[in-house]
């Protein structure tokens, strides 16, 4: 493990982006950066029954992401969201401009802000043009969860069909793999992560060919009590055969992940030929989505919004409550004395 130093200010603004699928393991990652002492945003989700020790990424920018994603005509569900769909230039940098505005609300100018919301993989060419505008660098660590586990966490949260989760997980992957090629990156197996957390730390440090912000002792207890085995909610070690062509994208694409996490280099032809593979069929399956069904789309993920917005706010409030009958609590023994 690298020694942890102090960070030095003048030396400019590193993101850590934690990239990935939804319950492939980004959450965990992303406390785990977070008490190592990169930055998490202002307002960040509240955990629920599905992920109890919380989400850690920013309700704003996710819903800002939402909106994005809508506007391109996708959805973070989206089976084909690889590759990414900018807009035209002048409407592309009008929403560029709507992210870097959030991003100071979000981060201010810490030294090292922590993104971790799944859409932002899907959308990463835009928020690298983001981050290149904000002058702030990036290092990405990707998750790798196996791909049936994520179905299953899916299946209970959203009732996603098997064969949608798997071309979706299979979408985001690639979209991780493509947009950091030439970013420092660490590819990170998220059973090994709750093992073993300090290898994996080890491996981060090494691929990013620096050290965690502020990795101390302290830190390390923090992470211990907060990567216990509870995190692992659903096993995923079966082979895929049995769900069609989706099961052989998303086998094709684990297989390459699961290798790449544990320190193997394997060759990009086989990505390619998924890439290539879910282009073809996106041609033959577009044409039968209707209008109808992209219009329940758009309002399932309107009311997802709402719903969040609302959750994270009642969130806040009942903080605030908390801390106003801890400062009441406080007075109250010297107003009764005065």
């Amino acid at each position: 493990m690298i020694t942890a130093k102090a960070v030095d200010e003048s030396a400019g603004r590193t993101a850590y982006l934690v990239l990935g699928m939804h319950r492939s393991g980004t959450s965990a990652a992303t406390q785990l950066l977070a008490l190592a002492g990169a930055h998490l945003p202002r307002h960040v989700m509240p955990g629920d029954e599905h992920n109890a020790k919380g989400y850690f990424e920013p309700w704003k920018i996710a819903m800002f992401n939402d909106r994005r994603l809508r506007a391109g005509g996708g959805a973070w569900d989206d089976p084909f969201s690889f590759p990414y769909r900018p807009m035209a230039p002048s409407e592309e940098q009008t929403w560029v401009d709507r992210a870097i505005a959030l991003f100071g609300q979000e981060f201010g100018t810490l030294a090292n802000p922590l993104l971790k919301d799944p859409r932002v993989t899907v959308l990463l060419p835009f928020w690298r043009a983001v981050l290149d505008e904000l002058q702030v660098a990036a290092r990405c660590v990707i998750p790798v969860r196996h791909p049936l586990a994520v179905a299953g966490s899916l299946s209970r949260r959203d009732g996603f069909a098997v064969e949608k989760s798997l071309l979706v997980w299979t979408g985001y992957m690639l979209a991780a793999e493509a947009y950091t090629r030439d970013l420092p990156r660490a590819f990170v197996g998220y059973d090994a992560l709750l093992a073993d957390w300090r290898t994996e730390v080890a491996r981060i440090e090494a691929a990013h060919e620096a050290p965690l912000p502020a990795l101390t002792p302290k830190a390390a207890k923090a992470i211990d009590k907060f990567l216990t085995p509870e995190l692992r909610h659903n096993a995923g070690d079966a082979g895929m055969g049995a769900y069609g062509w989706a099961g052989e994208l998303a086998q094709t694409t684990y297989d390459w992940f699961a290798a790449a996490a544990s320190g193997k280099r394997r060759a990009l032809r086989a990505l390619n030929a998924v890439r290539d593979e879910l282009t073809r069929r996106r041609e033959d399956v577009g044409v039968l989505v209707s209008p109808v069904a992209r219009d329940l789309d758009a309002a399932r993920s309107e009311l997802l919004e709402l719903r969040q917005s609302h959750d994270a706010m009642a969130a806040e409030l009942a903080f605030l409550r908390r801390e106003r009958a801890t400062i009441e609590s406080a007075l109250a023994p010297l107003l009764a004395e005065a």
